[in-house]
């Protein structure tokens, strides 16, 4: 189902997209800071600081994506927020989950759509007061995205991997804020759907909100995107898995108890059995692509988002770098459990 957009909101998605796209012709459509200035970094001995933009509470890869991303020490992690609606819920989670990796120096931001009703993951989230949080949290999530990108000294990587009426919104009122940062999202079907399917999807962080990414696309930042193609089949099952379920970690308990809670809040229906598989991690990919690209092969391709959900292959629509297909799977698997049971973060 598409995600409801009120008229004000489907207006401020459209000013957003004018906004970024004036933006990027008095910039003569050249680029921010690109994937080469982000690795860098890492080159050079600094960590790459990251806004993380995220519709957690939905489906669970976001809690694994969550998760990879605090366990991932080449990342500083500079703000967290919730995006896509029932927003001040996932930001409860947020900093839940920040609490438990004892990371209450991450601020949270609550998006735009900040509404509170009972989710997937409320079983585990239980009574949490956003009030009890140790840490910062910022009542205007948007907001909190543009102070923190224009006050970063280092370009900053926005890892987007929901709906991002949030990131339409940053555009409408600071277009400028697209020449300091890159955007990398899980967005989007080339040339496979679901599962790994030869009909291109929907898919649906375009289709519930296309008009924002309409604004991303046309905002004057380099964009790179893991679509379906390569985030739709990843999973991790048997050995790898039990790895997992084995961990002691704190933020690995509590990313276990937050897919065992959103398996039966689903009823246990088309969903698998967390005792022996994880579902499909989509997001883990973009958190990867933040630092990495190593595993995966990169095209850039005019992608052009349709009003119906679909990015489509079109001459005439801007350049985006997409990870079409892995030249490693199981290393990726490997690389995740990795780091989700690593003792770093």
């Amino acid at each position: 189902m598409r995600y409801p957009m009120s008229r004000r909101s489907f207006l401020s998605a459209a000013a957003g997209a004018a906004a970024a796209a004036r933006a990027a012709q008095a910039a003569g459509d050249r680029p921010g800071p690109t994937v080469r200035d982000t690795f860098g970094l890492a080159r050079a001995g600094k960590k790459i600081p990251v806004v993380f933009d995220t519709d957690v509470g939905g489906d669970i890869d976001d809690t694994w994506a969550l998760a990879m991303l605090l366990k991932s020490p080449e990342l500083d992690v500079k703000l967290v927020t919730s995006d896509s609606g029932n927003d001040t819920y996932r930001a409860r989670i947020l900093a839940k989950m920040l609490e438990v990796a004892g990371r209450t120096d991450i601020p949270v931001g609550i998006g735009c759509r900040p509404g509170d009703k009972k989710g997937r993951q409320s079983a585990w989230l239980g009574d949490y007061d956003l009030a009890r949080y140790p840490g910062t949290v910022h009542r205007d999530g948007v907001g909190a995205i543009i102070d923190t990108i224009r006050a970063s000294r280092d370009p900053i990587t926005l890892v987007a991997i929901g709906p991002v009426p949030n990131l339409a919104e940053v555009l409408r009122r600071a277009p400028d804020v697209a020449r300091r940062a890159r955007f990398v999202g899980m967005h989007g079907s080339v040339r496979r759907g679901y599962g790994g399917s030869e009909e291109i999807s929907a898919e649906y962080n375009v289709r519930a909100c296309p008009e924002g990414l309409q604004a991303v696309f046309a905002a004057p930042w380099e964009v790179s995107v893991t679509p379906l193609d390569t985030c739709g089949i990843v999973h991790l099952e048997g050995a790898k898995y039990q790895k997992i379920l084995r961990c002691n970690d704190p933020v690995v308990e509590a990313l276990v108890a937050n897919y065992r809670a959103w398996c039966a809040a689903r009823g246990g229906k088309g969903v698998p059995d967390p005792d022996q598989r994880s579902s499909t991690l989509f997001d883990t990919v973009a958190v990867y692509m933040a630092f990495s690209e190593n595993l995966l092969g990169m095209e850039t391709l005019p992608l052009r988002v349709t009003d119906d959900g679909f990015t489509k292959i079109d001459p005439a629509a801007r350049p985006v770098r997409c990870a079409t297909q892995w030249k490693d799977l199981p290393a990726f698997e490997d690389e995740l459990v990795r780091r989700l049971t690593s003792t770093k973060g």
